[in-house]
């Protein structure tokens, strides 16, 4: 049965992407370097960032030919660009955690998946741009510094990355809870303002205040908004599964609604596209489709009150606000706790030991949730976690696209000053549209919702560029 190009773009179970997970992920590795190295060569022709018509003088194998050295982003220009790319790339992972939630992959093997390439990228970033060039006194390389006494800064990133594993954890069984715009909206907006008033004065104030803090207002506005989203939403769920259910009691057919079938992504089987049965799938924001979403996602919702899923989003939000001023200790020790003569640690440098924390501790709770499952989540072991290779690949994207958009965001905030680093904390503008276009969230909503996902979304677009806008150059 031939299916519409549409059906294979939306479909939520089995969507048809012209990527395979393994050539993603080699892509984003390939684009990562190579973005860096345009940076790095504008900055050895002292060249403006802006000026596109300079930039167009550059082929590809230029750049790539270049002498390489230790990257270290210095100019205004370039912690923006590491800010917009990080938030385009810290807005996508979350989307694919939910995927493979929604197709009924257990979020203990995602996580566990997820948390190998996570560590992955900071090792290939230390190994390579933070390992390039002479190592100096002043500026050593990776290799030099895990030689070095500098502990308490590594102590500091590792708490950075304790907490970030836990906000990271909780927000996966937020999602289903609560959904994915709605998760992101709250735990980040929450992070901005207490996270980027943290950094403020860590950096010595070196980013405007007056413009700085006009963003973290925005910040505020858009978690009231996305709030007031989940509630309006999750009315208008209610009624369309109260009128279903009462359609049903009254042998009426619901209008818009085929019927569904079960499915379950971890039983091995085809479904949807696979067996050629599209026309079988319910229709993304009716009742149906809710059922049917319910029957396959590994995390059972409905029926259970959000105020379990909205106390995890504000736990997560409390993490995420910790890991960035922790990494901002790291790397500049402001509190000078490290010994006269032991130079600072490089971004490359702490973001390995950030990373290598929260393996560890990633690591260790989702082996415990295993066989201690939490929130009613499917039992599982570590055998059946091997032998489950549905959904792999993306779990294994997923970290790795997270990973590289972490480390941007402290190679922009280390030049820029992390409370304007703290933009990147918008990414639900880059969430909401992958929560609408594959996972049909808010849609046959009501008006009333719609207007105030505009709100949000319109208060978040502020919100980033102002923060970007007060970005001040550390000396």
């Amino acid at each position: 049965m031939i299916v519409s190009f549409d059906k294979k773009i939306m479909d939520i179970w089995w969507p048809k992407w012209w990527l395979s997970p393994k050539k993603c992920s080699l892509f984003c590795v390939f684009l990562f370097f190579f973005l860096l190295k345009i940076l790095d060569t504008l900055l050895q022709y002292d060249m403006d960032y802006w000026s596109l018509t300079k930039l167009a003088v550059f082929s590809p194998e230029r750049v790539l030919s270049s002498r390489f050295k230790m990257y270290m982003v210095e100019s205004k220009g370039g912690a923006i660009a590491c800010m917009l790319f990080s938030l385009l790339l810290l807005g996508t992972w979350p989307a694919l955690l939910t995927l493979l939630e929604r197709r009924g992959r257990l979020p203990q093997h995602t996580y566990l998946d997820y948390t190998i390439t996570n560590l992955l990228a900071a090792v290939i970033i230390a190994l390579t741009i933070g390992q390039f060039g002479p190592s100096t006194p002043e500026r050593p390389n990776f290799l030099t510094q895990l030689s070095q006494d500098n502990w308490p800064s590594v102590l500091f990133a590792m708490a950075g990355g304790m907490v970030l594993s836990l906000g990271n954890l909780s927000t996966q069984y937020a999602f289903a809870f609560v959904g994915l715009s709605v998760t992101e909206v709250v735990s980040a907006s929450i992070t901005v303002v207490i996270g980027t008033t943290l950094n403020y004065y860590l950096d010595d104030k070196i980013n405007k205040a007056e413009i700085l803090f006009s963003g973290v207002a925005c910040f505020l506005v858009a978690v009231c908004l996305g709030s007031a989203v989940h509630s309006s939403n999750n009315a208008d769920n209610k009624t369309k599964l109260d009128n279903y259910s009462n359609d049903c009691k009254d042998g009426v057919r619901t209008n818009g609604v085929t019927s569904f079938k079960p499915t379950n992504f971890n039983q091995g089987g085809t479904n949807g596209l696979e067996d050629g049965d599209a026309s079988e799938k319910a229709k993304f924001g009716t009742a149906a489709f809710l059922i049917e979403l319910e029957n396959t996602r590994s995390i059972k919702v409905l029926g259970k009150g959000t105020l379990i899923g909205l106390t995890i989003t504000f736990f997560a939000g409390i993490c995420f606000s910790m890991f960035s001023p922790a990494f901002n200790l790291a790397t500049n020790d402001q509190w000078h706790t490290l010994k006269d003569g032991v130079p600072h640690l490089t971004v490359y440098t702490a973001f390995f030991y950030f990373s290598c924390f929260c393996f560890i501790i990633a690591m260790v709770l989702n082996l415990t949730f295993l066989y201690y499952p939490i929130l009613n989540a499917p039992k599982s072991s570590f055998t059946a976690y091997l032998n489950d290779w549905n959904g792999r690949g993306w779990a294994l994207l997923a970290g790795l696209v997270c990973g590289f958009g972490n480390g941007l965001q402290f190679m922009g905030g280390q030049a820029a000053g992390y409370a304007a680093a703290d933009a990147v904390q918008a990414l639900p503008l880059v969430s909401t549209f992958w929560g609408v276009m594959l996972f049909g969230e808010y849609r046959r909503s009501s008006r009333k919702t719609y207007t105030l996902l505009a709100g949000m979304l319109l208060m978040f677009t502020a919100a980033v560029a102002i923060l970007m806008a007060s970005s001040g150059h550390r000396k």
